[in-house]
């Protein structure tokens, strides 16, 4: 009688010993294959959580930058283009330029398309007294911000000034009672008050806005300002008024450039914290996500090693006991010439064939399980993308290796027995 007949005969004989160590094995392989399985979905997962969230916090940041943006644009302008001659303690001390450039100065600048500028402006500005109330103000002439060729256009900081029409500084309208709408006069001239300005404690609580052009009229400046108010570029370098000064140097060489620094120093943090939040907010949902699969990695190893353990002990246990119920039978194969080879064959063909079917089942229901419940928390990816044959052919090999190993000690120990005593001691 063949081994390969020896084997079928000794399934057929001890069904249930061969199907609990078929069930080990399976168990085992399917627990290795099904937490195998999860944990890729887990990681598919995470890469779907990660990119959406990506998306929206770039969204949020993006909303996020705006909001600061706005509020940094609350804080006005921070640079002011002057005449190259102008005295800066002059200016300082009036609170205007007293030197005059062409009007057309902006034009070029918008022209040229200069990248480390934004929002134009061009002002007319003088103290002058106003006759009709006996008061001295500021006067401000503006047409508007230019606009920058090939540069998306922005929400001007300051709205052009209708002809005709004022803006009124808080402590004119409120000390001298003006209304939104009334008609004042100023310097011989009538306007309607379109705009009151809130308090803001600064010089602008005492300035009334005009269009430029009737400014230039009033003030027998024709065509010319004293001013270009501008915003700087969110640049990251630590020379970026220098930058500035450059670039509007090269356009405009009969100018200087001074900033207003706190503000553009809030402005650029603004913008600074706006981004970082953007970021932290990425890298901490990237360090949970790697932390919670780390986790989760660890318990699948610590379970995954003790049911294997388990399992080979089981096994162990089986065919131990499968050897000592078959000593009678081994005696008497030995007695009629089968070798110790043969024997020991015998036992390891019986769990070389329960490593092989417990690895079908155990991978088979293992993937099946973990699919199926990685499908359902999956949002991009189907069950295909779980499928991992490495994985299923290294189980398989090891399902198979196992229960080698753990039938050998059994197997050897049957084939090191001694006909004779064995025959003598059932006699």
């Amino acid at each position: 009688m063949s081994i390969l007949q020896l084997i079928k005969r000794e399934v057929a004989y001890r069904k249930l010993a061969f199907v609990l160590a078929v069930l080990s094995v399976a168990f085992a392989v399917g627990v290795l294959v099904a937490e195998s399985t999860l944990l890729d979905a887990s990681s598919l997962r995470t890469e779907e959580i990660i990119a959406a969230k990506i998306a929206e916090t770039e969204e949020q940041g993006r909303i996020l930058k705006d909001d600061y943006r706005k509020i940094a644009k609350k804080l006005g302008f921070n640079l002011l283009i002057l005449p190259k001659d102008q005295n800066l303690s002059d200016l300082y001390l009036n609170d205007y330029a007293s030197k005059y450039m062409p009007e057309d100065y902006v034009d070029t600048l918008a022209q040229a398309g200069i990248l480390t500028v934004n929002h134009l402006l061009p002002t007319l500005q003088q103290r002058v007294k106003w006759p009709e109330q006996n008061r001295t103000i500021l006067l401000m002439g503006t047409r508007g911000e230019v606009p920058i060729v090939d540069r998306d256009q922005k929400e001007p900081m300051l709205n052009a000034v209708d002809p005709q029409t004022a803006i009124i500084g808080y402590e004119l309208h409120k000390s001298l009672g003006i209304s939104k709408g009334d008609k004042i006069k100023l310097l011989g001239r009538e306007f309607t008050a379109a705009k009151l300005y809130s308090e803001r404690g600064t010089k602008d609580d005492i300035t009334i806005w005009l269009n430029l052009g009737e400014a230039q009229d009033m003030l027998e400046k024709k065509g010319l300002i004293n001013g270009i108010l501008a915003l700087s570029c969110h640049c990251h370098s630590s020379s970026r008024i220098g930058l500035i000064r450059d670039d509007v140097s090269k356009l405009l060489p009969n100018t200087q450039v001074i900033e207003f620094e706190s503000k553009a120093i809030t402005r650029a943090e603004a913008r600074d914290r706006a981004a970082k939040a953007a970021k932290d907010a990425i890298a901490s949902e990237k360090a949970n996500r790697a932390k919670l699969q780390k986790d989760r990695e660890g318990f699948a190893a610590i379970l995954v090693s003790v049911i294997m353990v388990g399992c080979v002990v089981w096994i162990a246990f089986l065919s131990y006991g499968n050897v000592r119920d078959r000593r009678t039978e081994v005696g008497i194969l030995r007695a009629v010439g089968m070798s110790s080879g043969q024997i020991m064959w015998v036992f390891l063909g019986k769990a070389l064939l329960v490593g092989i079917v417990g690895a079908i089942l155990g991978c088979a229901g293992g993937l099946l399980v973990g699919a199926l419940r990685g499908v359902a928390v999956l949002q991009a990816h189907t069950a295909g993308d779980l499928i991992d044959p490495t994985l299923l052919i290294v189980s398989g090999a090891a399902a198979v290796v196992l229960a080698l190993l753990a039938s050998w000690i059994p197997a050897a120990l049957a084939a090191r027995e001694d006909p004779a005593v064995v025959l003598r001691e059932e006699a």
